[in-house]
């Protein structure tokens, strides 16, 4: 058994599909039989958000009291410590995650930003870039700007195409090794949605500013979500998006294009509702951000992950990942029009089918227990 101690953000921003990202990971490594411990540190004035007043504060007692309630719901009661902006320490005191660090075996930081690099300093240290080709980007732009890039002992990413020949995406000197978002099949339900429910999935409409490299400017999905505008149209299926950050005429578009639209931060607002929300739909329907795509950066989504732990069917824009997991019978990667429409009859046409075929592939492929064990294997853990 190892200390580890994951690096992340979940009392920052306490909605359901953020909490679920970082649990996959803290509950995966503890049924390992780890000692799994999670950090966090509030990132700027103003940071924490709270779903219920929807305001941004430096006020973290609503994340605090979720993520530490929902911890303790999988064994991992007092294994977490928040640093509140002033130096306020949450959970575990201050004395005692330094001690934690100084034992620990591995620190591995997936949203953590480098801010626990001075308490990690003495124990083996792994970067996830859950971001790809815009975190590569970023700090390609950062040295040439003479930012040095932060240190670890190794680099892994969730891009399984980033360093592979021919990909265009900086490497910046690093040698990258590759992780899927790990999902835990036994946290989510298989029950058999109602015949009439929605292919749904759950977005923020840009996320943040585009990024430059090469003279070429890359975006967010809002750029790919036009390329399947007309969906709906052409499908016998409903589709519905739980957004985030659409503006009042966007949405009047998009809604007259025959999308149903739910907000984002509604259906997501706790873990319980997250998951709840999967189990109701029939399926996902996605775009991906417009840097993953046109990067061919194989990024695979821990949303879709979890669509198909829930026996759920996924058909989502290609960014490459197909090389690394199998489609056509469950998984759909899709790159225009046509394609999309042609896999959602595919699943209309023998749903059950591509529900037990989707959720094979998330226990053959991204299932915690072997994803988490390849890795730490793989960091002699």
């Amino acid at each position: 058994m190892a200390r580890i101690i994951v690096g992340s953000w979940m009392v920052r921003y306490p909605l359901g599909g953020n909490l679920s990202w970082t649990l996959q990971y803290l509950v995966g490594l503890k049924n390992l039989g780890h000692d799994v411990y999670l950090v966090e540190k509030y990132a700027y004035n103003n940071s924490c958000y709270n779903p219920v007043k929807k305001v941004m504060s430096n006020d973290c007692s609503y994340g605090t009291k979720v993520v530490s309630e929902l911890l303790g719901r999988f064994g991992l009661t007092n294994r977490w410590c928040f640093v509140q902006k002033g130096g306020v320490y949450h959970g575990l005191s201050k004395q005692k995650i330094k001690e934690v660090f100084l034992t620990a075996d591995l620190y591995i930081d997936i949203g953590a930003h480098n801010r626990w690099a001075e308490e990690s300093s003495s124990t083996l240290r792994v970067f996830i870039d859950v971001d790809p080709a815009f975190t590569q980007i970023k700090w390609h732009n950062n040295l040439v700007d003479n930012v040095p890039l932060p240190v670890y002992d190794h680099y892994y990413t969730i891009g399984m195409n980033v360093g592979t020949e021919g990909n265009e995406i900086p490497t910046n000197g690093i040698k990258w090794k590759y992780i899927f978002n790990p999902v835990n099949t036994q946290l989510f339900s298989r029950t058999l949605p109602l015949a009439n429910a929605s292919y749904t999935t759950i977005m923020n409409w840009q996320s943040y500013e585009c990024i430059t490299y090469n003279g070429i400017s890359y975006g967010q999905k809002d750029i790919e979500f036009e390329k399947f505008m007309s969906l709906p149209q052409w499908v016998n299926a409903t589709l519905e998006i739980a957004v985030h950050g659409l503006n009042k005429a966007k949405a009047e578009m998009i809604h007259n294009h025959g999308w149903v639209i739910n907000a984002a931060q509604e259906v997501t607002s706790s873990y319980d509702s997250f998951c709840k929300y999967l189990a109701n739909s029939k399926g996902e329907f996605s775009v991906c951000k417009n840097v993953y795509v046109a990067t061919s950066s194989g990024w695979f989504s821990d949303k879709s992950a979890a669509y198909m732990a829930s026996g759920r069917p996924v058909v989502v824009q290609d960014t490459g990942f197909k090389t690394h997991l199998p489609v056509g019978k469950g998984l759909f990667a899709v790159n225009n029009l046509d394609e999309a429409q042609a896999a959602i009859q595919e699943i209309e046409n023998n749903y059950s089918f591509h529900s037990q075929k989707a959720w094979e592939i998330a226990c053959d492929y991204l299932e915690a227990s072997k994803v988490l064990k390849k890795f730490t294997n793989e960091l002699g853990i």
